[in-house]
């Protein structure tokens, strides 16, 4: 198995990328609840239906969880998810979730290299586009996508259910 790619930075240092375990569950879980716009989305007193999903989404080739390190600690994570479209002469499609990076960590080119890494896995892969959503309360993170070549050009429209 190939290393990991390291993704450097302008200080010297890299940032790790590689897929996510269940034995991360606990470091994901922190990061989605340190990121949440709402709070209570999430347990971490419950681990076990996160790392059920992890199991899940390693066992898809087609979907991954990227975890971001640094000295081996987990400090950021987004997922990755390709799917064939019946647009595009039936083309693969790449959507990018759940990008969060650790508080004390952002600013630190971390964001960057995931969204990088999940563009390259999506281009890899041979999607014709990689797309995403962000909720339009996060200005920041508008500018940050913005910066990365994503361009807002759909409205979108969420239901949810249960």
């Amino acid at each position: 198995m190939p290393p990991e790619p390291e993704h450097p930075r302008p200080d010297g240092t890299a940032v790790v990328i590689r897929p996510a375990g269940p034995g991360d569950a606990a470091a994901l879980v922190a990061l989605l609840a340190g990121g949440a716009l709402v709070a209570g989305n999430e347990d971490p007193d419950h681990l076990d239906p996160y790392r059920a999903a992890l199991t899940e989404i390693a066992a898809d080739p087609r979907s991954t969880v990227l975890v971001a390190t640094e000295d081996g600690s987990v400090v950021g994570l987004c997922q990755l998810i390709v799917f064939r479209h019946l647009q595009q002469r039936g083309g693969l499609c790449a959507e990018i979730e759940s990008v969060h990076v650790a508080a004390a960590r952002r600013g630190a080119g971390i964001g960057g290299a995931l969204v990088e890494e999940a563009v390259r896995r999506a281009a890899d892969a041979g999607c014709y586009r990689v797309q995403l959503t962000t909720n339009k309360a996060r200005v920041d993170a508008q500018r940050f996508y913005a910066r990365h070549g994503f361009v807002a050009s759909h409205e979108g429209f969420k239901r949810r259910l249960g």
